[in-house]
């Protein structure tokens, strides 16, 4: 038997933890692209990379304060504009039509009186990270499937009977440690279980006995994993609900794997169990922001970045081999590339094949609004042969990188930068 647990409206209640003035009221937790690293001037940027837990990127941050007015307000020519998106609502906040990803100032035009406060994603790491720990400490099998849910198989240890007071009981362990709600979904199904939180949020606990009753009149698109792909396909054949794809196994069959999953997935019949989360396999940030014409502000941001991703590769030491540049510019442009050097890894190194990379990708007549930057294939995992004609410099470079590691660990990301990120 499994349980999910779903962290109600995670950041909004993590927010609320720490804040007790903004229970029980519209709220909303808002961000925007952060081009803090960008900043000419020192902002001591730090990295929590430490929770590998939860299924999210990496965050760098400073120590500054944040406030609506400094995170979402810009004054442009004297006028105030509100820029950036809901993240999380509260269901205070949706109760007036508040959206994840509606923009704040379409939000506040419909709840006026709802708060927005910027996102802090060091709280809600730690806060993963704590939760996650405690379930491990309740439950023997307990997989994290994302910073806000986890699955834990109760097998051999849960009587069935017994199964929905223990599943109160630690919604209400939960509550009383973290001062954070939790919906949970039980079923014999791993996915199923997962489907039966929706009906149990807010802060409930349902359970999902006779599955095929429980799904007969459910939409196709309440299944976790079911995109407006499948939504298209499925359409075709006029099946709209979960309980029409049991009597189209056959059809089902005929797409193959990911077919044939789905179709268990839905009728609980998928045997999946819980699964512990795998090394690391690749390394990479993005940041969106307006659209910049000038290509040596594109290629500053670019090893901007590149000194981000450089931060992490020797924080955890591995030795990734590929590199990856994606640029998305106007009018739905993109441009990617990627390129594999089997040598020791070093900011040097990294900068140089970044920098040839771009060269040929710049399009000076389009605009940029996005690059994404990337390294993967660890020797580690790979196990390459590194090229030995250029293995006295590369280690020298390594060594480089190792001592200026070791300052910014100190002072932060930002307090030693290359001539070609001024």
């Amino acid at each position: 038997m499994f349980l999910h647990i779903d962290i109600d409206s995670f950041f909004a209640s993590a927010e609320r933890s720490v804040d007790a003035s903004l229970k029980h009221i519209p709220m909303a937790v808002g961000s925007r692209s952060n081009l803090e690293i960008f900043n000419k001037k020192r902002t001591n940027i730090r990295l929590m990379n430490n929770n590998s837990g939860a299924f999210v990127t990496p965050v760098f941050y400073s120590d500054k304060k944040k406030s609506f007015e400094s995170v979402f307000v810009d004054d442009i020519d004297g006028r105030k504009k509100i820029r950036g998106i809901i993240t999380t609502a509260s269901y205070e906040a949706r109760a007036f039509g508040v959206k994840t990803a509606m923009p704040i100032a379409q939000a506040l035009q419909l709840c006026p009186h709802m708060v927005v406060v910027p996102s802090h994603y060091t709280l809600y790491h730690k806060l993963s990270h704590q939760i996650h720990t405690f379930m491990q400490a309740q439950i023997p099998k307990v997989e994290q499937y994302s910073i806000d849910e986890f699955f834990a198989d109760v097998s051999g240890w849960v009587k069935d009977e017994d199964l929905y007071a223990f599943a109160k009981e630690l919604q209400k362990k939960v509550l009383e440690k973290f001062d954070i709600p939790v919906s949970i979904g039980i079923s014999k199904a791993k996915w199923i279980a997962k489907l039966a939180t929706e009906s149990a949020k807010p802060y409930g606990v349902f359970e999902v006995k006779d599955i095929d009753a429980y799904i007969e009149n459910i939409p196709i698109k309440a299944f976790p994993g079911i995109g407006k792909g499948f939504q298209e396909r499925l359409g075709k054949y006029y099946i709209s609900t979960l309980g029409e794809v049991k009597t189209h196994k056959s059809l089902f069959y005929s797409w193959k794997k990911p077919g044939i999953q789905l179709y268990h997935r839905v009728t609980g019949t998928d045997n999946e169990g819980i699964e512990s989360r795998g090394d690391r396999k690749s390394i990479g940030i993005s940041r969106t922001f307006d659209a910049i014409n000038d290509s040596k502000e594109v290629k500053r941001r670019i090893m901007i970045m590149a000194r981000h991703i450089v931060y992490m590769v020797m924080a955890i030491e591995v030795n990734p081999t590929t590199y990856y540049l994606k640029i998305n510019y106007e009018y739905g442009i993109k441009v990617k590339k990627s390129e594999t050097v089997n040598r020791i890894f070093s900011e040097t190194l990294f900068k140089q094949i970044l920098s040839e990379m771009y060269e040929t990708m710049a399009q000076p007549s389009n605009a940029a609004i996005k690059l994404s930057v990337n390294v993967s294939n660890f020797t580690a995992q790979q196990h390459k042969t590194l090229s030995l004609l250029d293995i006295e410099e590369d280690i020298e470079q390594r060594d480089l990188s190792v001592e200026i590691q070791k300052l910014r660990e100190r002072f932060g990301l930002d307090i030693v930068k290359t001539a070609d990120e001024l």
